[in-house]
C-alpha cells in the first residue's frame, strides 16, 4: 500500500455491515483526494450469504475490480471468509480478520458427535501462511463498547493505519455514512480498532484461540445452563425466523408481538446456531463457564 494507490477486498456474510464499511472506505478515499471504483456482490446477504466488495484507489482508476494475488490488503469480517478470500491477497499484505464465526446450517449437521465441517480457529497456522496477519474478535470489542453493530467499525479501525488517509477524512466519512444517531457508537469502536497493537494482538489471540469445535477454551465446561437474550427491537420477526428454524431443540417461537420470545429455555444446548445466524445481532447466548477440575 502506498500513497499512490491500493486495492482493498472486504469480505463477510450478509448483516456483518461490509457493503457499509466499504463505503466509508470509499468516501474517506475521495476526501482525502483520491479516484475511487468499487464494486459489491451482496445477493443473499439478509440471509447470512457471503458479500464481498472491491476497491480500488489512485490518482487514476479505470476498473473496480481486484485481480487474483492483487490485493494489498483483505478486510475479513468472519473467518471463513477471510480464508476464502486469501487467494486474492499479495504476498506479503496483511490480512486483517475478525475471529467471530458465523456458522452455516451445513456445517452443523454433526454436531453431536463433535465435528463441524467449519475451518478451525488456526491463527498460528494463518500467520505461518500469510506473515501479516492482524487478527481480533471484532464481537466481543464492539460487545464491549455497548454497540455490536459497530463490529465493521472496530475492523476499519484496524485498517486505517495501513491507509494513506488522514484523520478528518476518516472522521467526516464516519459521520456522513454511520446509520443516524450512531456515529458516536461507531466512532468509539473505530478507536477501539484503531489502538490495537500488531503483531502483539495477534498474538495474544493466538494464544487464547482453540481448535475446539463449540469455540470454548479447552478445559473449561458451563457452570450453569445457557442463557438466551432477545433484544426484541432488533428482531424482525416473521420476516426473517432464522433462529426460530434452525434451533434443534425448538427453543424458540415468534411471540404475539411478532418477536422471537424464548419458550424452552432448560433445553439450550448452546449450540449457538441462533447467535451466529441471526443478521440482526437481536439474539445473544449468554454461557457462563466453569474451569474443569
Amino acid at each position: 500500500m502506498t500513497r499512490d494507490g491500493g486495492n482493498i477486498l472486504l469480505v463477510g456474510v450478509g448483516g456483518q455491515g461490509v457493503v457499509l464499511a466499504s463505503a466509508i472506505v470509499a468516501d474517506a478515499a475521495l476526501r482525502a483526494g483520491y479516484d475511487v471504483k468499487q464494486s459489491e456482490v451482496h445477493g443473499m446477504s439478509q440471509r447470512g450469504g457471503v458479500v464481498s466488495s472491491h476497491l480500488r484507489y489512485g490518482p487514476r482508476v479505470a476498473s473496480p475490480l481486484v485481480e487474483l494475488g492483487e490485493a494489498d490488503v483483505v478486510v475479513a469480517m468472519e473467518w471463513n471468509e477471510g480464508l476464502r478470500a486469501l487467494p486474492y491477497l499479495r504476498p506479503g499484505a496483511p490480512l486483517i480478520v475478525n475471529l467471530h464465526r458465523v456458522v452455516p446450517p451445513g456445517a452443523c449437521r454433526d454436531r453431536a458427535s463433535g465435528r463441524w465441517g467449519y475451518p478451525p480457529l488456526a491463527l498460528d497456522a494463518l500467520v505461518r501462511e500469510v506473515g501479516d496477519v492482524r487478527a481480533c474478535d471484532a464481537m466481543a470489542i464492539a460487545r464491549e463498547i455497548g454497540s455490536p453493530k459497530a463490529l465493521n467499525s472496530v475492523l476499519l479501525g484496524v485498517l486505517a493505519p495501513a491507509l494513506p488517509f488522514p484523520e478528518w477524512a476518516w472522521q467526516e466519512s464516519l459521520e456522513k455514512n454511520a446509520p443516524r444517531g450512531s456515529f458516536r457508537a461507531n466512532d468509539k469502536a473505530f478507536q477501539a480498532g484503531r489502538a490495537l497493537r500488531y503483531p502483539e494482538e495477534t498474538f495474544a489471540q493466538a494464544a487464547r484461540a482453540t481448535a475446539a469445535p463449540n469455540g470454548r477454551p479447552d478445559g473449561q465446561a458451563r457452570a450453569t445452563p445457557p442463557q438466551l437474550e432477545v433484544t426484541e427491537r432488533w428482531c424482525k420477526g416473521q420476516a426473517c425466523e432464522i433462529c426460530v428454524r434452525v434451533c434443534p431443540e425448538y427453543c424458540l417461537a415468534i411471540g404475539g408481538n411478532d418477536t422471537v420470545v424464548v419458550t424452552r429455555p432448560d433445553a439450550c444446548t448452546g449450540c449457538r446456531l441462533c447467535e451466529l445466524l441471526c443478521p440482526d445481532f437481536a439474539i445473544v447466548v449468554h454461557d457462563t463457564l466453569a474451569a474443569v477440575e
